[in-house]
Parts: C-alpha cells; sequence; structure tokens
C-alpha cells in the first residue's frame, strides 16, 4: 500500500500501526539480505513507535498524513540513540546524541521509523556501490546498481519495504537512484528542509530530499515535515522542454520516450539558452572542494579504511585552488541567472533524470550513442546543475528501456513547490 492509502486504512481502523509495522519490518528482513537497503534495522524503535501511534488514534489523536506510517532514514542523518555510519567504517563506535531536525520533526508527525539506509561512502558517489555495508542492489535486477548516493533509500521503497524514505542530494543523490530504481525522489529548494543534524558533504550544494511511490505519497511526506508547508497551486502553467543534448550525452531512446511522455500531458516548447560548456565540470569544483574541506581530517587519520574510489575523489579536491572554486562559483551565478531567466518564461522545465538506465554493479564506463562516458558523470550530469541553482525538482517514473527504469524530471522555482507537484500529478494521471 502507498503512504496515503495506509493513512485511509488507519484512519478507517482497517488495520492499526502496529500491524503496518510489523508487516513493514517482515518484509524488510526477508528483502534486505538480497538488496542491502537497510545498514541498520531498528526492530524495537519501530514497535514502540508504532504502540504509541495506536495509542494515540484510540485517544483520538491525529497527527497528520504520516501518523503510523512506516519510514526509513539515510544512514548520514542522526537518530538519538543509533549510529551515523554515513557508509564508513571511519565512522564506526558512535551513536547519535540527538536527532536530526527533520528526524524530530517525522517523529512528531507520527511516522514510524524502522531503520537506517545504505549509502555511497560519505554520500560521495552516484553508484550506490561503495560503502563498508556493501552495495545497495536494484529490485528490478540486483545485478545492476541502485545510483546513489541515498541508495538504499531508493531500493527501500521500489521493494516496498517501506512507502517513504528520506535521503540527501548534492549532485542528484535522491533523484538518480530514484530514477534508477523506478520511483518518485523529491528535492526540495536549497534550505528548505533542514539539514542540522546530517553529516555534510559540500554544504553550498547540499539538500534533504525524500522517496516515495508517488508523487501524491511524496506531497504528503513533504508538507508533514516542510515549514512553512506547502501552497496549493490551482492555476494553469506552462513547460519548457531542455533537449538533454544540450546538457550531456543521452541515450537517445531515454530522450525519445521522456519527451513523449511529457508530451501526452503538455504542450512544450523547446528551452534554449543554457551556458555552453561543460556544466558538470563547474559543479565538479564545487563539490570537490567543498567535500575535501569536510573530510579533510579523514584524509589524514583514516586513509586505510575509506573505500580507495572514494579516497581518490576526495584527495582531487585538495589540489583545487581558491582561484579555481571562486572561478565555478561565478559560473554558478550565471547559471543561476539563466535559469531565473527560462523560470520566468515557463513555470516548470523538464528534461530525462538520467541519460543512461542503471548500469552493472561495479561498471565504471559505458558507451552512449558511441561515444565513452564515466558512469559516475553520466548518472549526475542532468541532475547537479539544479544543485548549483538550488531549485525544487522531482523525478518521475516515466516508463522502461530494456526492463530498466528510465525517469522525466521537473524543475521549478523555489516558492512554487505546490505548482511542481501539481504538474507531476497532472503527468502521472
Amino acid at each position: 500500500m502507498t503512504a496515503t492509502e495506509l493513512a485511509r486504512a488507519l484512519r478507517r481502523r482497517e488495520t492499526s500501526a502496529t500491524a503496518v509495522a510489523e508487516a513493514a519490518l517482515r518484509r524488510t528482513h526477508e528483502l534486505n539480505p538480497d538488496l542491502n537497503a537497510f545498514a541498520l534495522i531498528d526492530d524495537e524503535g519501530a514497535r514502540t513507535a508504532a504502540r504509541l501511534a495506536d495509542e494515540q488514534f484510540a485517544q483520538g489523536i491525529d497527527l497528520g498524513p504520516l501518523h503510523g506510517v512506516p519510514v526509513a532514514v539515510k544512514d548520514i542523518i542522526d537518530m538519538a540513540g543509533l549510529p551515523t555510519t554515513c557508509g564508513s567504517a571511519t565512522s564506526f563506535g558512535a551513536t547519535a546524541a540527538e536527532d536530526a531536525e527533520v528526524v524530530r520533526r517525522l517523529r512528531a508527525a507520527g511516522a514510524v521509523i524502522i531503520g537506517k539506509t545504505t549509502l555511497h561512502e560519505f554520500a560521495y558517489g552516484a553508484t550506490g556501490d561503495r560503502s563498508v555495508h556493501g552495495p545497495s542492489r536494484n529490485p528490478n535486477d540486483p545485478r545492476r546498481m541502485s545510483g546513489g548516493s541515498s541508495g538504499g533509500s531508493a531500493v527501500a521503497v521500489a521493494a516496498g519495504m517501506v512507502p517513504l524514505a528520506l535521503g540527501t542530494d548534492t549532485a542528484g543523490s535522491v533523484r538518480v537512484p530514484a530514477a534508477l530504481c523506478g520511483v518518485v525522489g523529491f528535492k526540495p529548494a536549497y534550505d528548505a528542509l533542514p539539514t542540522a543534524g546530517t553529516y555534510p558533504l559540500a554544504p553550498s550544494l547540499d539538500h534533504l530530499g525524500l522517496f516515495a511511490a508517488t508523487s501524491d505519497d511524496a506531497l504528503a511526506a513533504y508538507g508533514a515535515v516542510s515549514d512553512p508547508p506547502i501552497e496549493p497551486w490551482t492555476g494553469s502553467f506552462s513547460v519548457g522542454w531542455i533537449p538533454p543534448r544540450s546538457i550531456a550525452v543521452t541515450d537517445p531512446r531515454i530522450e525519445e520516450l521522456t519527451r513523449q511522455f511529457v508530451a501526452q500531458a503538455f504542450d512544450t516548447e523547446v528551452v534554449e539558452g543554457l551556458p555552453k560548456g561543460d556544466l558538470f565540470d563547474v559543479f565538479s569544483t564545487l563539490q570537490g572542494r567543498e567535500a575535501f574541506r569536510v573530510h579533510e581530517h579523514h584524509l589524514d587519520a583514516d586513509a586505510d579504511i575509506i573505500d580507495p574510489e572514494v579516497l581518490a575523489r576526495l584527495a582531487k579536491g585538495r589540489a583545487i585552488p581558491d582561484r579555481l572554486y571562486a572561478e565555478a562559483n561565478e559560473a554558478r551565478r550565471e547559471l543561476g541567472e539563466v535559469v531565473d531567466d527560462l523560470l520566468s518564461t515557463y513555470d516548470v522545465l523538464a528534461l530525462p533524470t538520467a541519460p543512461i538506465v542503471a548500469p552493472a554493479l561495479n561498471e565504471r564506463t559505458v558507451t552512449v550513442a558511441g561515444t565513452d562516458l564515466e558512469v559516475r558523470a553520466a548518472l549526475l550530469s542532468l541532475t547537479s546543475p539544479w544543485n548549483m541553482t538550488g531549485s525544487p525538482a522531482i523525478s518521475l517514473p516515466a516508463g522502461r528501456i530494456d526492463g530498466l527504469p528510465v525517469a522525466v524530471q521537473l524543475i521549478t522555482a523555489p516558492g512554487n513547490e505546490g505548482l511542481l507537484f501539481a504538474a507531476a500529478d497532472k503527468l502521472t494521471r
């Protein structure tokens, strides 16, 4: 059942929060050995929260659409009394003293947290197959990657372990695994959800986000933890189509499928005018420098226990000088001005979420339209620009190619999240 369906069933007394939690725990324990969505399953905490929800319902207390609904939390977000490993052996041995602010809001909304999900080490990777806990695996084909860094959260929702999950998104770490696994992934505007209690990667780019089976569920979940609440949209809106090839090499089949998917619901115009040059190179300079600053102490003390691929990425950030970082920030400012202009013409921008389908686990290069691409760069090429601009973005399943999910991404201006969900609703009805 979706989160919305569960909420309805709980209020009709057709089930109980305890029964729902037990079903979620049972399915999680059954599937997790094969899919590795969870780094930690909190049976005791989930059962305690479910009993409390049932007691509150019996007393006539209704905390909203998440009350009694199972949720998963990415293991980079603090939960009091549980470890926050960030997918790394460097973090073992410590437990969080208090809940992250977003977890506090989940608990205040009555959500039942089932456990903490697997992530790419330090959230510094798009593939989801570099974690001290092992790779999270795509439920559509466990031989393929889930995407990352919030891969475990996407897998948990896609496999039906939980209807909702929290993740973080610095370059596409919610939207990419959502696209590869076939669920909805929503990244609100920068700073719309508080990051207090979430271990940073690149602070000027980090966003919290969430996964759901449907856009209705994503809207309900976001409304329950956002402040101020989202404003509904009832008017009309215009949609501009960004040809993905104007940003990065894209599988022509994905471009055609997503273009047709959007055209079935909207009359769109082709958008031109994005800055020339490699946007992912600009992004990588920003992220690399900031990630190095955050994890510099790990490079000095823990190099022998960090995944070599993640370690190399962090070390590369050490070599980025102030001048290049400043130039990248100026390029980010220019991109923001262009996107602001586009969003003054079009209410929503649309393009594919990822230019490729889910690669095999540990695959690091892929050939698209005769061009050899680095997998991480390809996966993040169409999502990372919107972290630089801080724009709200949602990834929606749009169909399949070779039996694997393909997704479309919608972008709008900060403050227009209600409009974004209205467009998502029209597109997926």
